[in-house]
């Protein structure tokens, strides 16, 4: 049966990005769902170290590890102790960097002469460097404090600038620079200035973050009236800074640690610092970075934070930390749908009997127009824990004679003479192919030519999307395709060719359009197929049943099987696999929809950045599908560990 039906069937591999022609780079903004506080607590005892909090929301914030340090100072610094950390994920979307001040308190405020840098890949294990600039660099003996560095991808150099205060003798505090090296363990150069208040006087703190072009430079100023300014430039070493006279800290009491961040999906920003003479936290709100609200009354936070930053995470990213740190007391759930992050569609589930594994197989979207060239596989214990495994098939590497349009993958698994093989169908420049594996993760091998070129005789439409389905009762297996029609073969022994003689149209009424899914239950052959178009927030799933594998197709009175759900924000449900638990009478349905929130507001352009996600799907006592509700929550993780031959 097709996905292994007759058999039975952790951890996570993270407004809309710029189509490009190449994989991104960096995640999604629509899947930063969550958010990582870095921060320290005080001047005793252990509370100059490197401490985590998450938010699901960016306004209510519980500690990991039970606010206990999740570096140990004394093992990165050379004054056994750090403060005012700061967080920026890299580039490559992958790579995190902290930068902190290595001192102490006890020591004294002009004790400390170094910084440390760190890295890391997984937000867990990070690795170290201490650059001390006094040792480093010549001409600065009389330097006193080197505090709170900070890290910016500079977009005209094309590296990282550290950015800090030094104080040398008397002079007033001022904002300096220089690039990290490569491996972000040391500096490219000694550090040159950045920003000196028109004012003269001191200047400590800076935190930069860019809107709309323009970078903008929150820093604290030690003038008679302390406080938190802002000053703005289009590059960031050209010494050209506009400050704005305004303080904008709101409150009258000392502050320092500005920290702003964009909340996810919102156009809005969030200033925050550190009411450091009271222990307290203020967190403020902007659309502008000029006007700030003081939003108090809608923060929590189960710890007394010092001069900390906040940075957007993805789940996979939050499911890493509570894996290692613990999940807090208190803490939002987390929805499981999109059930990959990035922009993916048409997918195909299936469990390997070979590894005791479930894999997706889907469409890599998000290239305009549907340009995209390549195909990918994810893994799983559970159905929600995705790793992924990487390209398991690229057209213009791999397959000569269709190197674009990469649609709509199915496969099936074969145990031939005693070993498995994988048999992976895909669109390619609205034709199909077929490549074969000895491994459901690859690598494939392209048959070296396409299997399916041209449609039916007398019908239209597109060569496309490929469904594979061995019958449970003969053993014979069978490919379905088809845009506008339902076109169904049987596969030869070979399982690379159709029996031409087996061609056979079973269009089931008009509202066919695409995606064709075929699987057994109880004795009945389920068809289901997408209607509409996948541009359309009305693109569903509807189905039909039969009593063999090629028809007469049955449409019952209620054939619904999916469609949008407008009170949830999910549009454009349509083209699914469905997978049943190994060993029960336990099924799921797998699906795409426009990405959330900004899918609906894009157009056409909703058609080729779409999400996966996977819901329960029911049948009733007659064993009609009872119409899926599309979900945000998705489904929870799969328990049973059991693997059948």
């Amino acid at each position: 049966m097709k996905k292994t039906l007759t058999a039975l069937a952790f951890l996570v591999a993270v407004a809309i990005p710029k189509v490009s022609a190449q994989a991104p780079a960096s995640p999604a903004k629509k899947d930063f769902t969550a958010y990582l506080f870095t921060y320290f607590t005080g001047n005793k005892d252990d509370g100059e170290a490197i401490r985590f909090a998450v938010s699901m929301d960016g306004y209510d914030y519980k500690a990991l590890n039970d606010n206990k340090p999740v570096l140990d100072p004394k093992k990165i610094s050379s004054t056994g102790g750090v403060r005012d950390p700061h967080i920026l994920r890299g580039q490559d979307g992958k790579t995190f960097y902290m930068v902190v001040t290595d001192m102490t308190a006890e020591k004294g405020w002009d004790s400390n002469r170094a910084m440390v840098l760190l890295k890391s890949t997984d937000l867990v294990n990070w690795s170290s460097s201490v650059v001390n600039i006094q040792k480093q660099y010549p001409n600065n003996e009389n330097l006193k404090r080197v505090w709170a560095p900070q890290t910016i991808y500079d977009e005209a150099a094309g590296k990282y600038m550290i950015y800090f205060s030094l104080q040398h003798g008397a002079d007033p505090d001022k904002i300096y620079y220089a690039y990290a090296n490569k491996d972000f363990t040391g500096l490219e150069a000694a550090p040159k200035l950045l920003f000196v208040p028109k004012s003269g006087k001191a200047c400590i703190d800076g935190d930069i973050i860019i809107k709309d072009g323009v970078y903008h430079l929150f820093y604290k100023t030690e003038t008679e009236t302390a406080g938190i300014k802002v000053a703005t430039t289009s590059s960031l070493t050209s010494n050209n800074w506009k400050e704005n006279d305004n303080y904008l800290q709101q409150t009258p009491e000392s502050v320092e640690g500005a920290g702003v961040f964009k909340l996810n999906n919102s156009k809005e920003y969030i200033l925050m610092y550190d009411v450091y003479k009271k222990g307290q936290y203020q967190f403020t709100k902007s659309e502008d970075l000029e006007h700030f609200k003081v939003i108090d009354s809608d923060v929590k936070m189960d710890f007394k934070p010092r001069h900390g930053t906040v940075m957007p995470i993805t789940r996979s990213e939050l499911k890493v930390l509570l894996a290692k740190w613990g999940t807090p007391k208190g803490l939002t759930v987390i929805n499981n749908n999109p059930a990959l992050e990035g922009f993916y569609a048409d997918p195909e589930v299936l469990y390997s009997n070979k590894t005791g594994k479930y894999y997706l197989y889907p469409t890599s979207d998000g290239f305009d127009g549907w340009g995209g060239y390549y195909f990918k596989t994810f893994s799983s214990d559970n159905l929600v824990d995705w790793k992924d495994e990487g390209i398991i098939l690229d057209l213009k590497k791999d397959v000569p004679w269709g190197n674009r349009n990469a649609w709509a993958p199915t496969i099936v698994e074969k145990k031939i003479k005693g070993k498995y093989k994988y048999f992976y169908y895909f669109t390619a420049a609205q034709k199909v192919g077929v490549a074969v594996a000895d491994d459901p993760a690859g690598p494939f091998k392209d048959s070296g030519k396409a299997l399916l070129s041209a449609n039916p005789e007398g019908l239209g439409g597109q060569v496309i999307d490929p469904d594979v389905f061995t019958d449970p009762k003969t053993g014979k297996t069978y490919l379905y395709w088809g845009n506008g029609y339902m076109a169904v073969a049987e596969l030869n022994e070979d399982m690379i060719s159709i029996k031409e003689s087996t061609l056979k149209i079973i269009t089931p009424n008009e509202s066919f359009r695409e995606g064709t899914e075929v699987f057994y239950r109880n004795g009945k052959y389920y068809f289901l197929w997408s209607e509409d178009d996948t541009r359309s927030e009305n693109y569903k799933v509807r189905y039909a049943t039969a009593t063999s594998p090629v028809g007469p197709l049955t449409i019952g009175k209620d054939n619904l099987v999916i469609a949008k759900n407008p009170a949830k924000g999910i549009y454009g449900t349509g083209h699914n696999s469905v997978i049943q638990v190994p060993g029960k009478d336990e099924w799921y349905i797998v699906y795409h929809r426009f990405a959330i929130p900004d899918g609906i507001t894009m157009g056409d352009a909703a058609g080729y950045n779409r999400e996966l996600c996977i819901d329960k799907l029911t049948f009733d006592d007659k064993g009609n599908i009872v119409t899926v509700t599309p979900t945000l929550e998705g489904i929870q993780p799969l328990t049973s560990k059991k693997r059948y031959f």
